[in-house]
């Protein structure tokens, strides 16, 4: 049974409803639909992505080799996820030594199970940068129109012997008609011992959403810079690309109840709205890299202040641990809405005469 629709009033797919479509169209798939494909070349070959089409305008990839974590989106047309230089190269070609080679940025990268931020040694064992769950290939249970949304739902198992068995269950929901898409996960420690379980929820904006017209506002009661580059650093503001630029890192301590953070783009005329409960979610990391050719503003969820990893976590007290049996639920929602129009294209250079 499919969930309750998060808009109000029935579905509409170009100004219609359902049962009008229907009577127009020879297969609801002509509008809206979940494609399965597998990547026929380059360091890609092999992996599987499926891809979402809401018939409201949202376009949204999936990628089950990547522990369902999701690639491009396009709303109306128009690019919102960041793409890094690496692209989304099969498991096989996961270098956990070496993170900028196998990072491929897109929508979402969901960094842990057991650990993030940068490597480190904890317990005699190397753990790589941002976890290895996303290395994962998961095992797909559904892809298909379920009632009023598009549903995929599977099962990635971070496991190895004599170590950690932390299971995520995943399902991801995007309205049919609509433009917003969520991602509920539960973690479970199906172990015979306590697991220290991180996760953080690595989101990635890029261009043209991501531009100098660009503001950010997040529901904070603190913010504090992470490392002496964002000292001083205005982090509501987003830059034009600049030679030289070092990445900045701000963490928002968030106030009880749901946590949001908003780009807001009023010459693109579209605002990306991220949300998500602080009950399981209470700190966001923000990272601006605005250097040539990667341009990226990333927002973080995450269910412990513990960037620095676990075992500085362990020490400060906050790293958190699942018993035996224990699960632990997630949800984020990603919105996409239209607002007004403000100048000219942020596509379009500025007239010269």
């Amino acid at each position: 049974m499919s969930a309750p629709r998060e808009e109000p009033g029935p579905v509409r797919l170009a100004g219609l409803t359902r049962d009008e479509v229907t009577r127009r169209v020879g297969s609801l798939a002509q509008v809206a639909r979940v494609e399965q494909v597998v990547e026929a070349d380059g360091p890609a070959r092999g992996a599987r992505r499926l891809r979402l089409v809401t018939g409201g305008g949202l376009e949204l990839d999936v990628l089950p080799d990547r522990a369902l974590d999701l690639g491009a989106l396009t709303v109306h047309g128009v690019q919102l996820a960041w793409l890094a230089p690496a692209g989304f190269a099969a498991p096989g070609l996961y270098r956990a030594d070496d993170f900028g080679t196998s990072f491929g940025g897109g929508l979402l990268v969901t960094c842990g199970l057991d650990h993030m931020g940068s490597p480190v040694v904890d317990g005699g064992r190397r753990f790589p940068q941002h976890g290895r769950l996303t290395s994962l290939p998961a095992s797909l249970e559904r892809a298909a129109v379920v009632g009023d949304e598009l549903v995929v739902e599977g099962v990635v198992r971070q496991a190895a012997l004599h170590e950690e068995h932390l299971v995520l269950r995943r399902r991801i929901r995007a309205g049919l008609g609509a433009t917003w898409v969520t991602v509920e996960d539960t973690v479970t420690n199906e172990g015979w011992r306590p697991e220290p379980h991180l996760v953080l929820y690595h989101a990635n904006l890029g261009w043209p959403l991501v531009s100098e017209a660009a503001g950010l506002d997040v529901s904070a009661e603190r913010v504090e810079p992470d490392g002496p580059d964002a000292v001083g650093d205005p982090w509501h503001e987003v830059t034009a690309p600049e030679p030289g630029y070092r990445q900045r890192v701000h963490r928002h301590d968030l106030a009880p109840g749901t946590g949001r953070a908003v780009v807001s783009n009023p010459v693109l005329g579209l605002r990306l709205t991220l949300t998500f409960p602080t009950a399981t979610l209470p700190v966001l990391y923000q990272w601006k890299m605005f250097a040539p050719g990667q341009n990226v503003l990333g927002l973080e969820p995450a269910n412990a202040p513990a960037i620095q990893g676990r075992a500085a976590a362990r020490e400060a007290g906050t790293l958190p641990v699942l018993a035996p049996g224990e699960s632990v639920s997630y949800s984020l929602r990603f919105a996409v809405d239209r607002i007004p129009h403000e100048g000219r294209s942020p596509a379009a250079p500025p007239h010269r005469t």
